[in-house]
């Protein structure tokens, strides 16, 4: 159920964000109102940071009508032990699309603490659409809610027929469900919901570190408010492309897992891993996946999980989430070696044992397909996707096949921001060198289009995430030296693996 706040207190929270960025009058009296405070109270669970707080922020559904209804959004606050020291907040802006910040704090919330040394009240939030703000809901059906249908993998010879079919009904269904809410889940509004947090956070400038899609938004920010900006991280970012954006992400992702497998490759001919080795040499992995999937294709085998039996594309899709951290290789070397075994019968990630809920994949695809128009020819589809398979057979044509944004019935509210070198020289990028999901020459574009504005730290390991992320002392020295002292490389520099 969508959650309205009171239409008194977002009005004179969020006058500057609407001035700031969308022209209109001033409504009669909101000069001299006062800026609520946030209500925080304590919210620490077992895995979260000691003293952690929660508050809801409200936010206007929509910025062209301030005083109209109102979202509330989930924020939490891990407050500076060290007043003394305190500079400012450092704002957490969570990935995705789609991802929590709250839960981001939980995994990273204590390490961050450490890391800053009390420089800062550590800062997060669920974007509108997420977690525990304000949601909207496409009623979807189940098995349009599983991630290897909600991702257009093609059928085993490359037809799109079905994932036209399925990409129809879930744009439809969204239209037909989703609402104002749903339609009001974009990069632009969650930008201008940053600088609502930030006035009732009290602060004049944020720091901010923001991860793989909250990079873009906070680029985005940097962009729209460099007044309000202080010291601000871009970790794992993909190429700011604004004619493309989501589209230009997932498409690079065909790239960056060819660009990673060689990592997962070495790791599963290592004999070290024992009952856990695929082969021999590392150039062995590639193509027994590949056969594998095949194989899968034609007769998917049971797995644990009744009526759910891994297939070839299920198989794809659990590597894609592997290629996310080192970690993650064991569970996708295991589901190989059962698929393998002829006695075996799989144990599927469960991220891929069940749908999604309902709520979760409505607020990924409207943040994917909101922002900005997608093609809807399916010819050209069908061409892309034959391409994208024979050049990178690991993704299989998915990064470049339809989507539900290829047939969503709301034209975008505006134009995606473009990213310029205008503006504070006040930026550090962080950036893995094999990055499956934001791909390091998608980073290289956003470098290139901030200019002076920035330097980049490419750290030479693979995986999503670098700082905090890898272990890699030399890459985290950097990005914290740079938010705790403001020293900034005077160059852009690399860290070895």
């Amino acid at each position: 159920m969508t959650t309205y706040a009171p239409r008194a207190r977002v009005l004179a929270l969020c006058l500057a964000a609407l001035a700031a960025t969308v022209p209109t009058a001033q409504p009669a009296g909101a000069a001299g109102a006062r800026t609520p405070a946030l209500q925080w109270r304590p919210c620490a669970g077992p895995h979260d940071p000691a003293g952690k707080e929660c508050a809801t922020l409200p936010v206007p559904l929509d910025y062209r009508d301030p005083d109209g209804p109102q979202l509330g959004l989930a924020v939490t606050r891990v407050r500076s032990e060290r007043p003394a020291v305190r500079r400012g907040t450092l704002l957490v802006v969570p990935g995705g699309p789609g991802g929590s910040g709250l839960r981001r704090m939980t995994e990273k919330g204590a390490a961050l603490s450490t890391a800053m040394a009390g420089a800062y009240d550590l800062v997060s939030f669920d974007p509108r659409g997420v977690g525990g703000s304000s949601r909207a809901s496409c009623r979807l059906d189940p098995a349009d809610r599983q991630l290897v249908t909600l991702r257009s993998w093609p059928r085993a010879d490359g037809d799109i027929t079905e994932n036209v079919a399925r990409s129809r009904r879930i744009a439809e269904a969204c239209h037909r469900h989703g609402g104002a809410v749903l339609r009001s889940i974009t990069t632009a509004n969650e930008v201008r919901d940053i600088d609502c947090l930030r006035r009732a956070l009290g602060e004049q400038k944020l720091s901010a570190w923001g991860s793989s899609y909250g990079s873009y938004v906070a680029a985005v920010y940097a962009q729209k408010y460099p007044r309000h900006t202080d010291r601000w991280v871009l970790d794992s970012t993909g190429d700011p492309d604004p004619s493309r954006v989501a589209r230009g992400w997932l498409a690079n992702t065909s790239a960056g897992a060819d660009d990673r497998f060689p990592d997962f490759a070495a790791w599963a001919a290592d004999p070290a891993r024992k009952e856990l080795r695929l082969a021999r040499r590392a150039e062995d992995v590639r193509p027994l996946f590949l056969a594998l999937a095949a194989k899968l294709d034609r007769a998917p085998k049971q797995s644990t999980t009744p009526g759910v039996p891994l297939t070839g594309n299920r198989l794809r899709q659990a590597m894609q989430n592997a290629l996310a951290g080192d970690d993650l290789f064991e569970e996708v070397a295991r589901l190989v070696r059962a698929a393998r075994n002829p006695a075996a019968e799989p144990v599927l990630p469960a991220a891929l044992a069940g749908p999604l809920p309902d709520q979760d994949a409505s607020g990924v695809m409207a943040a994917t397909c909101n922002d900005v128009r997608w093609p809807a020819s399916v010819p050209a589809y069908r061409r892309a996707v034959a391409a994208d398979r024979a050049r990178h057979p690991l993704t299989a044509g998915m990064p470049a096949n339809v989507s539900a944004c290829s047939f969503w019935k709301d034209a975008p509210a505006g134009k995606p921001t473009r990213i310029t070198a205008d503006g504070p020289a006040n930026l550090l990028m962080i950036q893995n060198l094999r990055d499956p999901y934001t791909p390091y020459a998608g980073a290289l574009k956003m470098r290139q289009a901030l200019g002076g504005r920035a330097r980049l730290v490419t750290v030479g390991h693979g995986g999503h995430g670098a700082y905090l992320g890898n272990g890699n002392a030399c890459g985290d020295r950097a990005v914290t030296a740079f938010l705790t002292t403001g020293r900034r490389p005077q160059q852009d520099t690399s860290c070895a693996d």
